[in-house]
Order: C-alpha cells, then structure tokens, then sequence
C-alpha cells in the first residue's frame, strides 16, 4: 500500500497542555480538548518552573489523560533526553503505548535550559555533546521498540543483549518525535524521527531571539530542502509539524500589527507575515484556506499550539468540519 504524501495527509492537531489545576478540573480540562476535535495532548518536560512554569510531569500525567479519553492521542513535547536513561525513556513509553490502546507518541530533545540542568547537579555540555547522545538515544530506543535485541556500545551508553519482552508485543511501536531547526537536527531526524517539527531556528537557551527571517517561506523551504536530502526515500514517510501561532479575529491587520509589536520585529510589513509558513492571522475561514495552502506549499500537516489557544483551535476545526 502506497504513502500518502505529506501535501496527501489530512491536517492534524495539537496542544501544549500549559494547565496546572488540581486533579478534577484538570481531567475537565483534558475531557475539553478532547470534545474540542484536538488529536494529540502534549506534556512538556521541565522540573524547574524558570523554563515554562508550572508543569505537571509527563508520564504520570499523559498515562492519566489516556485513561480518561478514547480518541485522543497524547505525547511528549519534549522529553530532555538527557533526564532519564533511553532504555527506562523506552520501557515507559511503550506501557503507555501498550494501555492507551496505541495513543502515545514520543517526542524526543536533546535539552536546552540550562539553570534546570545546574539546579539539578546534571552536566550541561556544549551542543554537539548533547545531541550526539540524543542521536544515540534515538537508535537505541527505536531498535527496542522493533522488538529487536539491542547492543550497542557508543560514546553515551553501553547496553547488552537487551530487549522490551517484558512488555507483551506491541503491534505498533510509539512513533518518534524530533523537533529540528539547524542542519544537524534535520538530518538526525530525518534518519531516525517519524515526526519532524520544524523549528524557525535552534534553541539554545532561554534568550534566543525571534528573527522572522528564520520564519519567512524561504527558511523554510531550506530546512524542508535539508530534511529531504538526509530523509532519501523516508522523506515521504514523514510528517511534518510546525509550532502555530494562531489569532482569530476580524480585523486581521489590526491584529497582526500588535503580533509585530509585541515580539518587536522591524522592517516587516502584516503581509510579510501573512507569509510565514507557522502563523496564522484571520477569520477561521481565512485560516481554514492558509492551513490548505501550507500543507499544498509546504507538506506540514500537523499544526501545534498552546491549550491556552483552545478557543481558537476549536473555532478553526469546526470550520474544517471535523
């Protein structure tokens, strides 16, 4: 059977779970996305509340929400790679994959913040460190999900003769998320991610800036270029995700001068960024027709976003008539 293409997918989306309720209103809030037509709930993967705030931890609460839902996916967005050891990283994964009936998706990073990792006593080593390790991590545990008797001996780990048969078999392994916006993460995904999400740029620490030249058309249609070279013949296996900024509204101009000002671009104009692949600016109806148009341009079917932007999201999917 033949892959779809990703301009043949049909868009998907999900959201960033920024809620931190007690036990009740927070099942509400999951029940909520879930009756909203959402596909995927993502859990990010911080300890120290500098990053994002207040955050739930990732296992405990995506195992929780998958067993009170029964369509919606849920997944990590990101695990830090370097926070837990990919065998455990594996063997959690593939339990929630196995008990939500196939629901869980595993989104894998290589680790930014760095006053998390000092607060925590863990080495934060230079880039290329960190991502040769999480380029290990991802071989070891895509090996395991395979149902395959892994050994490998790497600059990170040593694993002998080790397999996942303490789980019953799985019919589908999680798929594999890997969020890539330098050359080097691109083609590491490419080889090795399910999932990619594309990036505007690296993250290197808490105060990269926003450059909207990393955001314009041809940025993009670089960092597809380099995907596409390392993917060869998986490119079009792959799905392609973006981080959406989303406004409905009816005065979109209005609106889209006040995005400019608050993240203090210069020299760009609102239809420079009615452009930019990852924002969307309009009526629900506009931005029905940006998201078939990006998809048709650019191959990104699976669109991203806090669950602040429920509202939104929610107004966007009922005019897609989901």
């Amino acid at each position: 059977m033949a892959t779809a293409s990703p301009q043949q997918r049909g868009l998907r989306f999900g959201v960033v779970n920024e809620a931190v309720l007690d036990g009740p209103a927070w099942l509400d809030h999951v029940r909520r996305v879930e009756d909203a037509g959402v596909d995927v709930f993502l859990v990010r993967d911080h300890f120290a509340a500098g990053a994002f705030g207040q955050q739930l931890a990732p296992f405990a609460s995506l195992a929780t929400a998958a067993a009170i839902t029964t369509r919606l996916r849920v997944g990590t967005m990101v695990l830090c790679n370097d926070f837990r050891h990919p065998v455990l990283v594996a063997h959690e994964a593939a339990s929630i994959h196995h008990l939500s009936g196939g629901r869980f998706e595993l989104g894998l990073g290589a680790g930014w913040y760095e006053p998390e990792y000092r607060a925590a006593g863990l080495a934060f080593d230079p880039p290329r460190q960190r991502i040769g390790r999480l380029e290990e991590a991802l071989a070891i545990i895509r090996a395991l999900f395979s149902g395959a008797e892994v050994s490998h001996r790497g600059d990170a780990y040593r694993i002998g003769a080790l397999d996942l048969g303490v789980l019953p078999e799985l019919r589908a392994y999680p798929r594999l998320v890997v969020g890539a916006g330098g050359p080097r993460m691109l083609r590491i995904a490419a080889r090795h991610a399910d999932v990619v999400g594309l990036l505007p740029a690296p993250i290197r620490d808490a105060d990269d800036p926003d450059d909207p030249a990393d955001r314009t058309p041809a940025a993009v249609d670089k960092k597809i270029g380099v995907l596409r070279d390392a993917a060869g013949d998986r490119f079009r296996d792959l799905e392609l995700s973006a981080f959406m900024t989303v406004r409905v509204t009816g005065r979109r101009r209005a609106a889209t001068e006040q995005l400019i000002a608050e993240r203090g671009w210069s020299g760009i104009e609102p239809a420079d960024v009615w452009e930019m692949p990852m924002i969307f600016i309009g009526s629900a109806g506009q931005i029905r027709d940006d998201l078939a148009a990006r998809r048709e341009r650019f191959g990104l079917s699976y669109f991203v976003t806090s669950d602040r932007d429920l509202p939104a999201l929610a107004e966007i999917i009922g005019e897609l008539g989901r």
